[in-house]
């Protein structure tokens, strides 16, 4: 099994690209976030303070520590068994931080990061707001000052500051065979040349080629909306269209660059 992971930042483009990757023939997915990063880490830390648990590793270590190591790929190949397909998408953003636990697990992997202009990720979310200006964020965001909401969306922990700092942590990882299985997938080129760029994907997922029409896609009902107070939606769309530039305060557009110069370097140039 090819267990391919969707990770990156918010209306990045993830549940598009999960939508693309679900046209392919041998490509299993659902398109909705999941919850299995959450189960894997929850595995792992009630194995790692279980009594029971610690007194074998006291005993014996080896056997023990291998044991948990297969109770973890047993949730990872056990999440699938409804298909046959050998190509599955899970999607989560937290996948780009268990990328070395993930290559301990599963032989083959791949971490698909997607990213965009920083300044577009914000207007996009202030452009929601504006529609949905009656409803407060889940996470206790102002509703009412911009640089107050650029200031939580992308601070440590935020919606975006979180991601981000998985993205710069990466970074730190010297194993190059790590880094050889993670792609970004700017949202901006997913947009604007989608058959050029699922043609280079299936290329680097080792995917026979297919053809698809932008303009005919199969669309499936999305993950909810609610939870996040639809500041954040998931709709899918039969047609791909590039989204018009969003016009942002140019103190919040200043702030961004000047923080994320390390993002804005890498990425965008």
């Amino acid at each position: 099994m090819q267990l391919i992971c969707v990770s990156g930042l918010p209306r990045s483009g993830s549940t598009l690209l999960c939508q693309l990757l679900a046209q392919h023939p041998d490509v299993y997915a659902t398109g909705h976030s999941s919850p299995l990063v959450g189960v894997l880490e929850s595995v792992r830390s009630n194995l790692s303070s279980s009594d029971f648990s610690l007194a074998q590793l006291d005993v014996d270590f080896d056997l023990a520590y291998t044991r948990i190591e297969n109770v973890l790929k047993s949730v990872i190949n056990g999440w699938f068994t409804e298909t046959d397909k050998v190509h599955v998408v899970d999607k989560n953003r937290g996948w780009l931080r268990m990328a070395e636990m993930l290559n301990d697990l599963q032989e083959d992997w791949r971490i698909l990061v997607c990213v965009r202009d920083l300044t577009q990720i914000y207007g996009s979310i202030e452009a929601q707001h504006a529609k949905t200006r009656f409803l407060n964020f889940a996470d206790g965001t102002d509703a009412h000052g911009a640089m107050a909401r650029a200031d939580k969306l992308f601070g440590n922990g935020g919606v975006v500051g979180g991601p981000l700092q998985f993205i710069q942590d990466i970074q730190d990882i010297r194993d190059p065979a790590i880094h050889d299985r993670i792609q970004y997938v700017p949202f901006e080129y997913l947009t604007q040349n989608p058959k050029e760029a699922v043609t280079q994907l299936c290329e680097w997922l080792n995917l026979k080629s297919f053809k698809f029409n932008p303009n005919q896609l199969t669309t499936r009902p999305h993950e909810s909306d609610s939870y996040y107070r639809f500041k954040y939606r998931h709709e899918t769309r039969p047609s791909i269209s590039a989204p018009k530039p969003h016009i942002i305060p140019p103190r919040i557009e200043e702030g961004l660059r000047k923080n994320y110069k390390w993002f804005f370097d890498k990425f965008y140039p």
